[in-house]
């Protein structure tokens, strides 16, 4: 079987995951899903790797799920859809994540997209749900994490609408932080997820955690949840040695203790 997901690193503590199905836009079928689980389950069990970047070719980061497997499942197919499962392991990958992406990305394109801590795009980049279009709907966070990204009223739009948005719209709406040549798009996701693994990885996976909970807080539980894990942090090697560091101006060596 051909690859459908190259992987390469780590490398500066970054692991390098490319979908590889150029003759499908990389369309997001079983096989694909199971592979990126199993890359994600390696990744999160290796010390060495600190974060990882998804990344597509120029042309599309992926442009939905496999309409043709979708099509040959009935009700009872859907309800026992493997893919439901490899989600799910996405979701709850612990490591911080990046997209980089190029091209289109529809539909579960977009789902996976939005499952990255941070979303690099190239200008050519089109973000969309167009599920409406096929008289079906989202149906792996899109309604969800959309309106937690870009709004209410943009998410609905998008949604009912099936009409996609480009790169500078979704930066502007929140939905991805940067904007670069598409030539650039997996440099600039590799240099933050290589800084990002530079630090000390107790305080990332706090820190994350923190910002992530965010969403499903009020404010007065979200900061009690922050001092928390500030607090948990005074007993880490790293923050003694950060400390240390800064004080004596020299390079922090964390070492996750």
């Amino acid at each position: 079987m051909p690859q459908i997901l190259l992987s390469e690193g780590p490398d500066q503590g970054v692991r390098l995951l490319t979908l590889n199905r150029p003759e499908a836009l990389n369309a997001l079928n079983t096989a694909l899903l199971d592979v990126l689980s199993k890359e994600l389950d390696a990744a999160e069990a290796d010390p060495d790797t600190r974060a990882v970047v998804i990344t597509g070719s120029e042309r599309a980061f992926a442009a939905g799920a496999d309409i043709n497997e979708m099509a040959a499942r009935d009700l009872v197919g859907m309800l026992e859809d493997p893919r439901t499962q490899h989600w799910a392991r996405i979701a709850r990958f612990t490591k911080p994540l990046i997209t980089a992406v190029n091209g289109f990305c529809l539909g579960g394109g977009c789902e996976l997209a939005m499952n990255g801590d941070i979303i690099i795009a190239g200008n050519n980049a089109r973000f969309g749900q167009p599920e409406i279009n096929l008289g079906i709907m989202p149906g792996a966070g899109g309604t969800q994490r959309l309106v937690r990204a870009v709004g209410q009223s943009l998410a609905m739009q998008m949604v009912l609408t099936g009409e996609p948005i480009g790169a500078e719209r979704a930066l502007d709406a929140g939905l991805v932080s940067e904007v670069c040549q598409p030539e650039l798009t997996v440099e600039r996701a590799l240099a933050i997820a290589r800084t990002i693994a530079s630090k000390g990885p107790i305080a990332v996976q706090l820190a994350r955690e923190a910002v992530q909970r965010a969403e499903d807080m009020d404010l007065a539980a979200g900061l009690r949840f922050e001092r928390h894990a500030f607090t948990i942090l005074a007993a880490t090697d790293d923050r003694r040695e950060g400390l240390d560091a800064f004080q004596n101006k020299r390079k922090p060596e964390f070492t996750g203790r």
